[in-house]
């Protein structure tokens, strides 16, 4: 069986206190060792819309979300019990059908529409901002790693809106779409490096999220 990170769970695990990443890692090293070790409770998701999502029991509050396949197994996210779930329940593992690359989607249904509040009103509205990726073929968004169900977030993003989009997109495709937005457009290398995704190389470890 393949064991995997994703930079989704060492940038959860970083957000918790000292003695629950110690926990954390304890239960992922116990996990790599055997992922069958009668010590960890596996808890399956039912609400995730991805059936191979599950929580393992780290301590009385603290959830590891891991996919798990008869292949491999993925170790996802880590949080506090209902933020873990939540997570899980928002996201699955696609396969992207451009790079080939294995990503952790958010699920477009679940995101609210992007706005920006109002903080001040105005006696003369602002002339509306361009879209910033109206210009990019489709093509070229999918060679940086957008999801499909994306494309059309991604051709409304404005400078008002883009930072908030690319909390929601994979890390590859959050930081092809900054780049852009800056006026810097990424290199060729990330696009031939995106084209091999983490499965087609057995001593990969990071899913992007």
């Amino acid at each position: 069986m393949e064991f995997r990170i994703a930079d989704t769970f060492t940038d959860s695990l970083a957000k918790l206190t000292g003695d629950e990443q110690k926990a954390v890692k304890t239960a992922a090293f116990d996990l790599q060792l055997n992922p069958a070790h009668p010590a960890l409770q596996f808890h399956k998701l039912e609400k995730a819309k991805d059936p191979h999502f599950w929580a393992v029991r780290v301590s009385l509050d603290i959830r590891l979300i891991v996919h798990r396949t008869e292949s491999g197994l993925l170790l996802c996210y880590v949080n506090h019990h209902d933020n873990a779930y939540q997570w899980a329940e928002r996201r699955r593992l696609e396969t992207h059908p451009k790079t080939g690359a294995a990503q952790l989607v958010e699920i477009r249904e679940t995101v609210r529409e992007i706005t920006i509040p109002k903080y001040v009103e105005v006696e003369q509205a602002a002339p509306p901002k361009a879209p910033l990726f109206a210009g990019i073929p489709d093509e070229q968004l999918l060679g940086y790693g957008v999801p499909v169900e994306w494309l059309d977030d991604v051709r409304k993003a404005t400078e008002a809106t883009v930072l908030e989009l690319a909390d929601h997109l994979p890390a590859e495709a959050a930081e092809a779409l900054l780049n852009l937005a800056t006026g810097t457009t990424p290199p060729v290398k990330q696009l031939v490096a995106a084209t091999a995704g983490p499965f087609d190389h057995p001593d990969a470890h990071a899913v992007s999220g």
